[in-house]
């Protein structure tokens, strides 16, 4: 597998998905998609949506700078021990996500979502068990 997705191209999917994801929560914010296409379709009422969309887009904000940081786009080579230890969090929260939307009330994040979370899941273990970010730069061409 790491012969076939670079951590480069890991990184920019993984960012350019959840960029994607963080513009769909804001429709919901502003009303323009439905809420019944998140958590499961069991949001009932505007205070849960305002709560859970801001948690999401929190979530999500904090998923993408950590992989800034894998990809060297912020920090350039600090913190990578923890951020390896984010990766492989953030690789069982998607194992568990994707279970989750194969479980949901909701069409749209079954068949839609789960191949997402799954997609990244596989990218977050490249990221895992890719070359660390200093090693690259000492020899680019390991990875």
């Amino acid at each position: 597998m790491r012969k076939m997705i670079s951590v480069r191209t890991a990184c920019n999917v993984i960012l350019f998905i959840n960029v994607l994801s963080i513009a769909m929560h804001v429709l919901i914010l502003v009303k323009i998609l439905p809420a019944g296409f998140v958590w499961g379709g069991r949001l009932q009422n505007e205070s849960q949506i305002l709560a859970f969309e801001i948690i999401s887009i929190f979530v999500q904000m904090v998923f993408m700078f950590i992989i800034a940081l894998k990809a060297g786009y912020v920090l350039k080579g600090r913190f990578t021990k923890s951020v390896q230890v984010g990766i492989w969090l953030l690789f069982g929260i998607m194992v568990l996500n994707t279970a989750g939307n194969l479980a949901s009330n909701s069409t749209f994040e079954t068949i839609v979502m789960t191949p997402v979370t799954g997609m990244l899941a596989v990218l977050l273990f490249r990221l895992g068990m890719g070359m660390d970010n200093n090693l690259k730069a000492i020899k680019p061409e390991l990875e």
